[in-house]
């Protein structure tokens, strides 16, 4: 059963789900919650699914955006999830490939670096083998000359070569919005801003949670005959109130990442290179910016909103100093940042960077299931091995049989291009089809690039209400993509929008600051704001647009 899924209509579903009874109650709207919602659904188990903040609000959308196969955790041994993560990305290419892109990675290799050019050669290749790459994205060796021809301004003393291999590129919100929304097409009730406080149980067992939606102040109490948590940064919280906090825990660190004008750091390439403290990190082009990132910090502080401190911009900017020396960029040059928080399984004695990125499962004495750990690139597999315990307790438990999981072939919302070989096309075709609308063909582009084949409902809002963007003063485009966030995405809020829909706070945040009182006001009154909420919902973007270029103090 295909479900709407409007912001202006979540307090329906929130009552429509107290009036229910579950198979399935996931608690996080995450990636992961997002994807064993997808994948419970499509075997017949009856789904709800409950997220605190926004969908993808937390680890979701402050990653490096990167669905990679993990080269340095060969380095640590960690040969399975190598395998797992690399076969992964393909199949969420695949899958989407509107939202995730085969991206070629640089390596420079120097004297006395942390990777030799026999070990680089020999550790692509098997890396090749592990995660199943294509023919076409094999790995190349590149001489010295070759390097610098790919990335001119890297650091020169030293430099003996280079290693070329694909990673995968994705917009890690908009890949969490596109699962979950086909999540809900296929029946799954899911509502963002809907915090669970306190578990429900019945003989011992948890069968239910009391929601708090964080917009109204209502309270819903939603059953369910399995509970996961799946709240990432936030399982151990929940584990505390469901008094099953033992053995195994989290350890969170914050990873931090600078977003500079191309104008000002003009990186053709992306690179992979070593830092001065022997950690590795990232430096990406994208759409006229270059972000570069992360740190690996252990974190302690208030978690639904991390933030860069000056010792993590003067991290990477010494990083940026070491390997691109001529740039000589400064503070001032930091245009954006974000930070987010990685749910780490703790383990004993090691530093934030060697801690093992897998992830387990947990299973309480009151039957509630958390998944811990995992990376963003394993999270269909994480969801297969969540709903594969689901359904066999379900089964055993006399509910029914289940189907087994299917995910491997569903493309997600958006996802409907004929593949990746025929997206390039779909993208020529869709993009020539925009100027019908008044747009120009590189406009058209990048909204096919945003939303795949959504992009029919983008149109249908320009054709239907560009008379009513002109009354706001709002680009047309920029005017249906927000109707088609609120109708249809569920966006709530203005930082809803310009985060973790559209990515422009983080890639365009002088966009943000030109548009942002046109689309507030075009916000309340679709969402029919009182003056109170319209006041609220604006000094939160203020804050997060000051935060993304201000320090705070200390974690």
């Amino acid at each position: 059963m295909k479900r709407s899924f409007s912001g202006s209509e979540r307090t329906t579903y929130l009552r429509q789900m107290e009036e229910q009874d579950f198979d399935l109650l996931i608690i996080g709207g995450g990636i992961t919650g997002a994807g064993i919602a997808l994948d419970a659904e499509t075997r017949g188990v009856k789904t709800a699914l409950v997220e605190m903040q926004d969908f993808g609000a937390g680890t979701s959308s402050r990653s490096t955006k990167l669905v990679h196969g993990g080269l340095r955790y060969l380095k640590q041994f960690e040969i399975k999830m190598v395998a797992d993560v690399g076969r992964e990305r393909a199949i969420i290419y695949e899958n989407g490939p509107h939202v995730t892109t085969p991206e070629w990675m640089l390596l420079p290799i120097y004297k006395r670096g942390t990777f030799g050019k026999f070990t680089t050669s020999i550790g692509l290749f098997v890396y090749d083998y592990l995660a199943r790459v294509k023919k076409e994205e094999r790995r190349k060796m590149l001489s010295r000359e070759e390097t610098l021809e790919k990335e001119p301004l890297l650091k020169q003393d030293g430099l003996i070569g280079g290693g070329y291999y694909v990673e995968y590129r994705t917009d890690d919100a908009r890949l969490t919005i596109e699962v979950m929304k086909k999540a809900v097409e296929n029946g799954v009730y899911a509502v963002n801003y809907a915090k669970a406080e306190e578990f429900l149980y019945e003989g011992g067992k948890v069968k239910g949670v009391v929601v708090v939606d964080q917009i109204s102040g209502n309270r819903y109490r939603i059953f369910a005959k399995k509970v996961v948590n799946a709240a990432g940064p936030w399982i151990d919280t929940l584990r505390e109130k469901d008094r099953s906090k033992e053995g195994k825990r989290l350890q969170l660190t914050k990873g931090v990442h600078l977003v500079f004008d191309q104008k000002r750091f003009p990186l053709r390439q992306a690179i992979y290179f070593d830092t001065p403290d022997g950690r590795m990190i990232f430096a990406i082009p994208r759409g006229g910016k270059t972000y570069v990132g992360t740190t690996d910090t252990l974190f302690q502080g208030e978690i639904s909103n991390p933030r860069m401190t000056s010792e993590d911009r003067a991290y990477i900017l010494n990083a940026v100093h070491f390997m691109f020396p001529t740039l000589n960029i400064r503070e001032e040059d930091v245009e954006s940042s974000w930070a987010g928080v990685r749910p780490l399984i703790y383990e004993e004695g090691k530093k934030p960077s060697e801690i093992s990125r897998k992830d387990e499962i947990w299973l309480s004495d009151s039957g509630l299931i958390t998944i811990a750990g995992g990376k963003l690139t394993g999270y269909r597999k994480m969801a297969e091995e969540v709903v594969d315990l689901v359904t066999d307790q379900l089964t055993r438990e006399g509910h029914g049989r289940y189907q087994i999981c299917r995910t491997k072939e569903i493309p997600i919302s958006g996802g409907d291009v004929g593949g990746s070989h025929q997206f390039p096309q779909y993208i020529k075709q869709k993009a020539l089809e925009g100027t019908k609308y008044n747009l120009t063909e590189e406009q058209a582009r990048r909204l096919v690039l945003l939303y795949g084949s959504n992009i029919d409902r983008i149109y249908y809002y320009i054709e239907q209400y560009d008379h009513e963007a002109e009354r706001y003063d709002l680009p047309v485009d920029l005017y249906a993509s927000l109707l088609y966030g609120i109708y249809e995405e569920m966006v709530l809020k203005p930082v809803d929008f310009f985060i973790r829909r559209t990515g422009a706070l983080f890639f365009q945040i002088n966009f943000v600051r030109k548009w942002k009182k046109q689309v507030i006001q075009c916000m309340a009154d679709q969402l029919h704001w009182s003056e109170g909420e319209k006041e609220r919902y604006s000094l939160e973007l203020e804050e997060y647009l000051l935060n993304a270029v201000t320090p705070s103090v200390s974690d």
